[in-house]
């Protein structure tokens, strides 16, 4: 009698244990930056007295140094090391959590100490999150990126749900300091987790010479794939129009619904939750079209407009859910395909690209968010990110080529299909 086959591993990535270290160090962190998230947020609207544009202030300037110097970064990570950098970057992080953390606990947080540890966040993200997305695409094998990309994902929206979660609790019972320490020592987790991988592990692409104009290199490139270019835009006008989440569901829940302090975190978890199941239907079909990318962006959009109509905060929450799911299934899709479509050694100035894309446009109109929802309402603010994305989404779906028709002397045999990379 034969033996039973062997059932094939969910996760084939979790049998290395690198990838499991990364995991563990990766949750760790996501789940100390959300709790750090919302209580920079709480202690910002302390300490301007519940003022919306001083919150859209402090959001702008942690992430204006990745639309000033992105593709900057990208160049350095494409000439150093990635797992080195990711050891440094994580080391300046943690002093930038505890220093907080001491402002607190001596009664001596200003809002322009706020102010500097922002911006000086935001300059360590410069390196840090293209050198992250770079050393995934090292760790594994190419057949296993987008799965990789979704398992961080995943792990990602994980850390957010649980980390908005337990901030609530943790503000209420002992105040925003503690937040920002747990932040700290998610990152002395990621350094451990770094150490203890094994460095001669993976395919790391070999060091970009030191040359001129290598920014520009990485523009050009992405100005001849005009997939590239309007995937790029494509996410960028969305980031920075409908993902001002931060500042849109945390006066919504404030303002609008007069919630306590214990629910202000629940609209990151309930986006974040939307987030973990849009990151398991991207691992299910990850390979897009153009015109599938814009259809999940004009899914986002609608959601989120709905979300602005609603009358009460639980069907408010509970709504997030799948604006979190459109959302991740559009953001992973468009990452997988800026993953897998380019050189090795253009990887880190591309992914720059796609944080500048994401994260460096929200200084652009964080500000204007923040003043909109102070002046004319939360719901007007986050009635217009949606509304935005939609027409975005549609212009982009319409300028996408569409794919190529096989000739009908050529009919595809039984039980086959195409898929287009886009």
């Amino acid at each position: 009698m034969l033996a039973p086959l062997p059932r094939p591993h969910r996760w084939p990535l979790l049998r290395s244990p690198d990838f499991r270290l990364f995991a563990v160090g990766q949750t760790a962190s996501n789940t100390g930056t959300w709790i750090q998230k919302v209580a920079q947020d709480w202690l910002a609207l302390q300490l301007s007295h519940g003022n919306g544009t001083i919150l859209g202030i402090t959001t702008a300037l942690q992430f204006l140094p990745l639309l000033l110097l992105g593709p900057y970064g990208g160049v350095l990570v494409d000439r150093h090391s990635t797992r080195r950098i990711l050891l440094a970057s994580q080391a300046v992080m943690a002093t930038l959590a505890l220093i907080p953390a001491l402002l607190v606990a001596t009664g001596t947080a200003r809002l322009n100490t706020l102010y500097v540890l922002a911006l000086a966040l935001g300059l360590t993200m410069v390196v840090e999150k293209p050198a992250l997305q770079a050393f995934i695409a090292e760790s594994v094998a190419p057949g296993q990126l987008v799965s990789a990309l979704a398992f961080n994902s995943a792990v990602l929206n994980i850390g957010r749900m649980a980390g908005p979660a337990l901030a609530g609790p943790l503000i209420v019972l002992f105040g925003p300091g503690p937040a920002f320490l747990a932040n700290t020592l998610s990152y002395l987790t990621v350094i451990t987790c770094l150490l203890r991988m094994d460095p001669r592990a993976g395919c790391p692409a070999p060091p970009l010479p030191r040359a001129k104009r290598q920014v520009r290199e990485g523009l050009r490139y992405v100005r001849d794939h005009r997939d590239l270019a309007l995937t790029l835009g494509l996410v960028a006008v969305v980031a920075a129009f409908g993902m001002n989440f931060q500042i849109t569901t945390a006066l919504m829940i404030t303002r609008v619904y007069h919630a306590p302090a214990a629910v202000f975190g629940l609209g990151n978890t309930a986006l974040a939750a939307g987030s973990v199941i849009g990151s398991l239907l991207a691992a299910c079909r990850p390979l897009v079209t153009g015109r599938r990318l814009a259809a999940a962006s004009l899914a986002f959009g609608m959601l989120e407009t709905a979300c602005a109509l609603i009358p009460g905060p639980v069907t408010f929450l509970v709504l997030l859910v799948p604006t979190g799911t459109a959302l991740l299934v559009f953001l992973t899709a468009a990452k997988a395909r800026l993953q897998l479509g380019v050189d090795d050694g253009i990887r880190g100035r591309i992914m720059s690209l796609y944080l500048l894309a994401t994260l460096g446009t929200t200084p652009l109109l964080a500000p204007a968010i923040g003043w909109i929802a102070q002046s004319a309402g939360p719901r007007t603010a986050l009635a217009l990110g949606g509304a935005v994305s939609a027409a975005a989404a549609i212009t982009t779906g319409l300028l996408h080529p569409r794919p190529p028709t096989p000739p009908e002397a050529s009919p595809q045999p039984s039980g086959t299909h195409q898929s287009h990379v886009i």
